[in-house]
Order: C-alpha cells, then sequence, then structure tokens
C-alpha cells in the first residue's frame, strides 16, 4: 500500500492515534520539514495544539543520506557510534558538519516561529510526527531533548517505518505507533505516491492555521 501523499498518511496514522483526542495535556510536535503536514492532520483530529521540534540529520560527508547522528533544539546531540566507527569518522569532521546543520536550524526556528515563542513541554503528553522513520537518528535526537523538557510521557507516531527502527524505539518512549512496517523497507519516499519536499513556505503556512489550537497557557 503506498500514501497517496503526507496529507493521507497523517489522515490514516490519527486512526491509530484515537486513545489521545480531546486530552487538554496533549502536545503534537511535528519535526520539519517533512513531519509538518503528517503531524497538522494529526494536531486536527485529535484536536490537540501543534508546534515544530527542529532536528537536523548529520550526514556523512559524500554519503548525506547516511546519518552519522542528529542535533535538536537544547544543544543536543546525539550521534550514531556504529556508523562513525564503521567510516573511520574523525571527531573534526562530525564537528563540522554540526556546525553547519546548527546554522540551519537556527533559520528555520527564526523562519517558522516568526518570534512565537516555544510550546511549554513540562507536564504535557508529547506526540513526536515525522513522515516517517529509516534509521532513527533525527528521531532519537528529538527523544532526548524533549526528555529535557519533562514532558510526562512521550509518544512516536509515524506513518511508515523499518521495522527494525520502529522495534528499537519501544524501550525510549512511552509508546510508538508505526502505521505500517513494511519489509524490505528500502527508503521512506518509496511507501508514497506523490512525495515531494515540503517548502518553508508551507511549513509557515500549515503553523499558521494550526494557532487557533494553541492556547495562550501553553506558552508559559
Amino acid at each position: 500500500m503506498l500514501f497517496q501523499d503526507r496529507t493521507a498518511a497523517g489522515q490514516l496514522l490519527v486512526t491509530k492515534l484515537t486513545a489521545y483526542a480531546n486530552r487538554s495535556d496533549l502536545l503534537v510536535l511535528a519535526l520539519p520539514r517533512g513531519g509538518v503536514p503528517v503531524a497538522f492532520e494529526v494536531a486536527k483530529a485529535l484536536k490537540a495544539p501543534l508546534d515544530i521540534f527542529l532536528v537536523r540529520k548529520l550526514g556523512v560527508p559524500g554519503q548525506e543520506e547516511l546519518a552519522m547522528g542528529a542535533i535538536a533544539s537544547g544543544g543536543v546531540r546525539v550521534i550514531n557510534a556504529e556508523v562513525v566507527r564503521s567510516q573511520g569518522i574523525s571527531e573534526a569532521v562530525i564537528n563540522r558538519v554540526a556546525t553547519k546543520e546548527q546554522r540551519e536550524l537556527e533559520r528555520r526556528e527564526h523562519l517558522y516561529r516568526d518570534d512565537r515563542p516555544s510550546l511549554n513541554l513540562c507536564g504535557r503528553i508529547v506526540i513526536l510526527v515525522d513522515d516517517g522513520l529509516a534509521t532513527g537518528a533525527t528521531m532519537r535526537a528529538a527523544v532526548v531533548a524533549v526528555r529535557q523538557q519533562q514532558p510526562v510521557g512521550v509518544v512516536i507516531a509515524v506513518p511508515i517505518s523499518s521495522a527494525k527502527a520502529c522495534d528499537e524505539f519501544k524501550a525510549e518512549v512511552d509508546e510508538i505507533v508505526c502505521a505500517m512496517t513494511p519489509e524490505p523497507f528500502h527508503a521512506v519516499g518509496l511507501w508514497y505516491q506523490h512525495f515531494p519536499q515540503t517548502t518553508d513556505a508551507e511549513v509557515c503556512s500549515l503553523l499558521k492555521q494550526s494557532l487557533h489550537l494553541q492556547p495562550a497557557t501553553l506558552h508559559q
């Protein structure tokens, strides 16, 4: 089965999350950019506030799709020791890539938020949403960073995932919801009929549309 696009994937994903509907302590956090259209459908259906949580993959130089780690808001850095060791990557290379990705993370933070404060995660149930999980490197950095803000629960929700990534996260979060875990998996984009890169403009538009879901008390 293929998803038509990220919107359709979000609409299917939310059918697996109905237990969280109408909770006053629920927040939906999207991993930009591809996770935002999916998370928008989830937040809308669950009647929950939507925010972004910025994470940047640290790609191996020359093999950028291969993640050697990731960084997230709050100064969090998660390194995939297995990839670093197998590729013979030095600390200097990791730092160089991380510095570049930190600049992009800060650019997106400013652009997407438009000076709006991030939502307060303390005491909330947080659902982290992306358009899929392959290695899980970026999601793992997001989980570490979100935990630092003391939510009462962390849930991962994705439309599509490798079975390996889905299983690995079961011990790291309170619940992981993977709508589909096909094998062989290969790549997230193969499971979408329409999988263009989500643009900055789309992210900003969806976040603005979701503002009515965000009570002022969430920013305190």
